[in-house]
């Protein structure tokens, strides 16, 4: 697994060298823009609009826009500078929190954390104490210039670092627009929602869940690199006419009644065909062994 930092775990007096690696990525298929009459990559051009000439690197220079046309510009010394003074490395534990506290919008990306040469007996220290007592470390760490809020926490027996958003990074829920006021919502349509929501309760199975869409992209590329002839079937899904809201619930729960009750006639087949195959087999092994006596 690639390591794409390395520092230190900062807990009170005790330092744990560590190497951070990601612990998700990115499946989407990237798609390149090609030139339709040769098909060569569409190749980009830094240009200035005000000049009307394509813009080298070295004439480039970094600014932040405070007002419509104004811009404040930072030179690269003083953005290293300002780097350098807060990229020590290190990812201080600031507090010890419940992980229930934290509301999962706040939540980023994860990392992996391992232990660098010299530091398991620390990690492992740090890993067992967030194990009993339940808490993850609110920690501060820099990655790529910026200063990021994480949470430490164990994730099957491997220390798991997650960034979280700060606070201001977080919009006002109240500036979401057309939410409805606490409305009077009918008995028999809630009794109804709260039925449907128990019939599709299950467990949480990751493996159960698949990105149709790029299954079918892939799927889709293959065949046009093996040179085949591409078809794509169009499905077109039955709308239900609903306007009613209680209709739309009852209309809901009787389509999963047939779903697990299509699930329940398959298990029970199989079970039966089992059975008689075990059966049939019991019956030639006893009428060979009949043949055998006489």
């Amino acid at each position: 697994m690639h390591t794409m930092w390395k520092g230190s775990i900062s807990f009170g007096l005790v330092n744990i060298p560590i190497k951070m690696h990601s612990a998700t990525e990115n499946k989407d298929i990237k798609l390149r823009q090609l030139h339709k009459e040769c098909q060569t990559p569409i190749r980009y051009k830094k240009v200035c609009p005000e000049c009307d000439k394509e813009v080298e690197n070295d004439d480039i220079v970094r600014g932040y826009e405070y007002a419509k046309g104004k811009y404040v510009i930072l030179t690269d010394e003083e953005l290293e500078e300002l780097k350098e003074e807060n990229d020590d490395k290190a990812v201080e534990i600031l507090d010890f929190v419940q992980l229930e506290e934290i509301d999962p919008i706040y939540f980023d990306r994860s990392y992996y954390l391992s232990p660098n040469s010299g530091g398991a007996k620390a990690y492992s220290l740090l890993r067992k104490a967030l194990e009993d007592s339940g808490k993850i470390g609110l920690a501060k760490i820099t990655i790529r210039s910026k200063e990021h809020l994480s949470v430490i926490r164990v994730y099957e027996n491997t220390l798991l670092m997650e960034t979280i958003h700060y606070p201001d990074e977080v919009r006002d829920v109240k500036e979401v627009p057309n939410v409805p006021e606490q409305e009077e919502v009918g008995k028999k349509e809630l009794d109804t929602a709260k039925l449907l929501i128990d019939q599709l309760t299950t467990e949480f199975d990751p493996t159960q869940y698949k990105d149709e869409y790029r299954e079918a992209l892939e799927d889709l590329i293959e065949q046009k690199k093996d040179g085949e002839e591409v078809t794509i079937p169009k499905e077109t899904k039955k709308q239900d006419n609903v306007t009613d809201l209680m209709e739309a619930l009852e209309k809901s729960l009787q389509k999963n009644k047939k779903k697990s009750t299509g699930t329940k006639k398959k298990t029970t087949q199989k079970k039966s065909t089992s059975s008689s195959s075990k059966t049939s087999a019991k019956k030639k092994s006893s009428s060979k062994k009949e043949k055998k006596t006489g």
